[in-house]
């Protein structure tokens, strides 16, 4: 645990990419395996359920700080965190022990749940008891299931390609499928051999830059193949060794949750495979909306009748693998010809499995005319893929943009405000819009992104300056700032107070110029619904 916290330390303390890396990478030269396999597990963003109740926390740790629960909400209040809270209040261990992070992990955080109130209070206080107060702050983070670090995914990976000399790619694969931490399964990660490439986990997803150029900077557009970006969920369809799975980008298996689409591969296919594309809600030949598809996501058991009024396709788009040669280095082009072969070969036009159609308008401006359409046909904008690109590991710029249409702006009042996490813990970042519906402000939309650290130094300033009510971490707002808030859809919602939910809202900017009084009305954000359905 020491070594992972003093890793946790110098990635907190530093912008540097190139420090961070050489951190990452001399941590793993250090450590064991068994430590190695938890850091990375928690280094590229996957986590553990919470493993004690938030409040059931907090009264133990105000115990053990001898303090009152009054004086504890008011120091959670202040600091903004409650991993660090805990580790501020505590009082020193008076024997600190050395212990190793997958002992920690594997001997008391994994069985907590599993314990009555008593005995997991007993584990919790026992670690905190052992542990020096820096490395508590680690430990509450775990437990808490909030524990994140500035390092991305792919650093994590180029640190691990420069201690064992594999490709990033071979790791990131490694990586996919519900990768288990272990001593075993890291020797399994770091192996020279490769001979591993045939089973049941996906490769890693390659993924698109906004496109913010003028798309005619480009070149020519018989380069680039053009698709719509749907609205769905990406995934994986794979096919091998007589087992099929359905595996999102997000690296979850969903197979249970779309068991149609999985018993669609299972027929439609005899070789062994990889398809990549988009699930989504069809309905008449088009895409019914993600908020439809929400319906279906999370759930571990589907029964027919939620099947067949919430019915789903597969769009396929690429062929990564076929009879077990892996296709990825293959340029696109090369790609497509096979998947369109082998959709017309084997697929029945009734399968919930389609082929992704590609768009033929033969110049930017026809691309762009199309493109203008997109709100129409229920999708997003475009995507473009240079015809000669491979199908890379995470995002590689050059080869694959996503063009979207332009976003909806709405002018919003900021009515209620929380502190941010991390970095922002001391500010109130997280905030809550709201529009007028008659005399009165009915909340539309949360953001917590868009604007500058100064600019959230100044509404920070204001949130505590005109702070009419707390309710626990939430402060009620007086109006006085307005934001033009963007997002890419809206959809009835019965889920929220204003009946409509939006999609992936931000913020674009502060609207000093416009007072309160002249924010935009709930009438006008449904008159842009209704024309959206048109």
């Amino acid at each position: 645990m020491k070594a992972f916290t003093a890793l946790f330390q110098a990635l907190d303390a530093t912008t540097s990419t190139q420090a961070k890396l050489a951190a990452v990478q001399a941590w793993l030269e250090a450590v064991p395996a068994a430590d190695a396999a938890w850091g990375v597990f928690f280094l590229t963003g996957q986590k553990l359920p919470q493993r004690v109740p938030v409040a059931e926390l907090k009264a133990l740790a105000a115990s053990e700080a001898r303090i009152p629960a009054w004086l504890f909400d008011e120091s959670y209040e202040a600091v903004g965190d409650l991993a660090e809270t805990i580790a501020l209040l505590l009082p020193a261990p008076q024997q600190p022990q050395a212990v190793p992070l997958h002992q920690l992990v594997e001997g008391q955080l994994l069985g907590l749940r599993t314990l009555d109130p008593a005995s997991r209070a007993a584990v919790v206080r026992q670690v905190w008891c052992s542990l020096p107060s820096e490395q508590r702050l680690v430990w509450n983070k775990l437990v808490t299931g909030a524990f994140r670090v500035g390092v991305s995914r792919q650093l994590v990976l180029r640190a691990l390609a420069a201690v064992t000399g594999l490709e990033v790619g071979t790791l990131a694969h490694r990586l996919m499928g519900g990768w288990k931490p272990s001593p075993t399964a890291w020797q399994s990660l770091i192996a020279t051999d490769q001979s591993d490439a045939r089973t049941g986990r996906p490769y890693p997803f390659c993924l698109a830059h906004p496109l913010e150029q003028p798309v005619a900077q480009l070149g020519p557009r018989e380069a680039w193949q053009a698709e719509w970006k749907w609205d769905g969920i990406r995934a994986q369809l794979v096919c091998r060794g007589g087992t099929v799975q359905l595996w999102s980008r997000g690296d979850e298996l969903i197979s249970e949750t779309f068991p149609e689409l999985v018993a669609a591969g299972r027929h439609a296919f005899a070789e062994d495979l990889v398809l990549d594309g988009e699930v989504l809600v069809w309905r008449d030949g088009r895409p019914a909306g993600f908020g439809e598809l929400q319906k279906r996501l999370g759930r571990k058991q589907v029964s027919p009748r939620l099947q067949a009024s919430l019915p789903v396709v597969l769009l396929v788009y690429d062929l990564l693998e076929r009879a077990g040669e892996d296709l990825r280095a293959q340029p696109l082009a090369v790609r497509r010809a096979a998947l369109e072969q082998l959709m017309r070969d084997v697929v029945l036009p009734v399968s919930p499995l389609q082929l992704a159609p590609v768009l033929a308008a033969p110049d930017w401006p026809g691309l762009a005319a199309a493109r203008e359409q997109s709100r129409a046909e229920g999708v997003e904008g475009l995507m473009l893929k240079r015809l000669d690109s491979p199908y890379a590991v995470g995002r590689a710029r050059g080869d694959w943009w996503k063009w979207k249409v332009v976003p909806y702006t709405v002018d919003a009042v900021l009515v209620y405000a929380q502190r941010g996490h991390g970095r922002r813990a001391n500010l109130y970042t997280d905030y809550t819009f709201a529009v007028w519906q008659g005399d009165a402000l009915v909340p539309f939309a949360k953001a917590y992104s868009g604007l500058s650290d100064a600019e959230m130094r100044e509404v920070d300033a204001f949130i505590r300056a005109n702070t009419l009510e707390r309710f626990g971490p939430v402060r009620t707002v007086a109006p006085g700032l307005v934001f033009e808030i963007a997002f890419e859809g809206l959809q009835l919602s019965t889920r929220h107070k204003s009946g409509i939910a939006v999609r992936f809202p931000r913020m674009v900017r502060l609207r000093r110029d416009k007072p309160p009084a002249e924010a935009d009305r709930l009438e006008d954000i449904r008159a842009m619904l209704a024309r959206t359905a048109c």
